[in-house]
């Protein structure tokens, strides 16, 4: 048996953790599947050649190349029984953020909003492929896979267009307050979702730490849409909204892009 360390740059919260176990499900000779976030780490249990292993974390383009090999001593592997039912909490407070930041970016004219709320909704659909797919035949997986990136992507560009429209035409200024207390408790949203991923591991890993929270692109965009929400105040202008929805759709475009390669 032996053990091979992984470092993920990109791996920056726990729905790319899902995306590399989905890439790697199906892979006979993985015993077990060990991911430190704070330090973008993964450490796989396997037998025989790394090849293919090494290929399918490859392929996700988040950064991921091999450290180092070692033999191990262990035989036995603990499964989380717990797994299934954090990941439905994840998925509930991801899919219910979407819907409550999709309605009040529309209703405060906000793009960063209803942007944040399809990153909210990307994340819900890497949770529930986690679900309803690995385990599940692999047709099933990539069906889904496909279904959910092509459907994030047209979204994307829906948003896209109305970037555009709302940046060329007249158009009323966003709620900066509804913008800032809303993605304010998005920002809670996140750090909870990673608080209760991470309680499924050890003991020490099981409080949260500013290196954990700190390095999710998911936080960060939440910090985005309340510097957008301050400038928009500041300036009188609707354009940091407009700058920060277009970064979000892109960062959407991207996740999708990773979706889909799972179904290939």
């Amino acid at each position: 048996m032996e053990k091979t360390l992984f470092e993920i740059s990109k791996m920056d919260c726990p729905s790319e953790e899902n995306l590399i176990r989905m890439q790697l499900d199906g892979i006979s000779n993985i015993k077990q599947l060990n991911f430190d976030i704070p330090k973008r780490q993964l450490t796989v249990t396997h037998e025989g050649s790394i090849d293919q292993i090494e290929k399918a974390i490859i392929d996700l383009n988040l950064g991921g190349r091999k450290i180092k090999t070692e033999i191990t001593e262990q035989t036995e592997f603990k499964e989380q029984a717990s797994q299934r039912k954090l990941l439905w909490s994840v998925l509930a407070i991801n899919f219910s953020f979407f819907i409550i930041e999709m309605t009040t970016g529309l209703l405060s004219k906000s793009m960063g909003l209803v942007a944040d709320s399809l990153d909210m909704l990307a994340d819900s659909f890497v949770y529930g492929i986690s679900l309803f797919a690995v385990g599940g035949t692999l047709i099933r997986k990539k069906r889904i896979a496909k279904t959910a990136g092509y459907f994030q992507i047209i979204l994307a560009i829906i948003g896209f267009a109305e970037v555009l429209r709302r940046f060329f035409g007249a158009e009323a200024l966003p709620d900066f307050t509804t913008m800032i207390v809303i993605s304010i408790l998005a920002l809670i949203a996140n750090a909870i979702c990673l608080f209760i991923l991470q309680k499924s591991k050890s003991k020490e890993e099981a409080h949260m730490k500013a290196s954990l929270i700190f390095t999710s692109n998911d936080v960060i965009i939440n910090l985005g849409v309340v510097a957008a929400g301050l400038l928009v105040n500041w300036l009188n202008s609707n354009k940091p909204d407009l700058v920060i929805g277009t970064i979000v759709f892109v960062l959407v475009i991207q996740g999708a892009i990773r979706i889909l390669k799972l179904g290939q």
